[in-house]
Parts: C-alpha cells; structure tokens; sequence
C-alpha cells in the first residue's frame, strides 16, 4: 500500500474572486490531511507522540490546475519520501474529486520535524514514530 487516502471538503470562504480555491487555503486544506495521517490515524496505531510537537521545515507546491469549489471533498493521497533520524518528507498529490481517476490538481511536499514544545527545541523520531511513518513509505506496507 504505502499511500494514505483522505478526503478534505474545501469551504466556501476558501475561495477566491476566480472561483478558485486560494492558494493559501490549498496550504491549509494540505494541513487538514496531513493532521488525520500524523495525529488522527498514528494515534489510532498508539503512537501518539507525532501530535505532541511537529513542525513544518519545508514546503513546496506545484499547482497543476485549480481546485474548483464544488461542496465535495477533494482527495489527498500523502506517503512518505525520506525518512531521517530526526525529519521526514511528506509527498501529496491532491485530486480535484472523490471520484476515482479525478485529476492530479495540486503537489505538494512538506519536510517535517518533530519538535518538542516544552524546551522548543527539535528532537529525533522516536522508534514508534519511525515505524509507524515508514509504513507509509511510498511503494511500502501501510500501516
């Protein structure tokens, strides 16, 4: 497997005076994806941590249509690229449908590192987070 697969519903407010969604707002509803991978579906695996601190070191979008506002949700297939001892690389390919074969519309990548809040200072993945994100690896098992 090594693809997660979520639906997000853009909003109403997200679009633009083109009837487009904002780019800022592709930037959010990629964040709303990426929250049910590392917090919603990590903690359903007891591996809790990621939502404790995690920040993003990088991003980068490649808008390759616009994302029309339609009250549908729109898909985001997320896996993970690199993984490293203390960051890892998220690749997303945003679907402009819920339909399957709907077009690539947005991708997108973001380097991620985990951070802990209370010296807000970076730290390493633990062993769990590890294994966990490393299910997801493009063309690996997921978990």
């Amino acid at each position: 497997m090594g693809v997660f697969v979520t639906g997000v519903r853009p909003r109403w407010s997200d679009m633009d005076a083109f009837g487009h969604i904002n780019h800022a707002n592709t930037v959010t509803l990629l964040e709303e994806a990426r929250i049910e991978l590392l917090f919603t579906e990590a903690a359903r695996h007891g591996v809790k941590e990621l939502a404790e601190g995690m920040v993003v070191a990088r991003l980068v979008v490649d808008y390759l249509a616009p994302i029309v506002f339609t009250g549908e949700e729109i898909v985001v297939e997320m896996s993970v690229r690199e993984l490293r001892s203390a960051a890892f690389t998220l690749d997303y390919v945003v679907r402009g449908g819920r339909e399957t074969g709907s077009p690539v519309v947005t991708k997108a990548e973001t380097l991620m590192a985990p951070y802990n809040l209370t010296t807000a200072r970076p730290r390493r993945l633990t062993d769990a987070e590890r294994d966990f994100l490393a299910g997801w690896r493009a063309g690996g098992n997921g978990a």
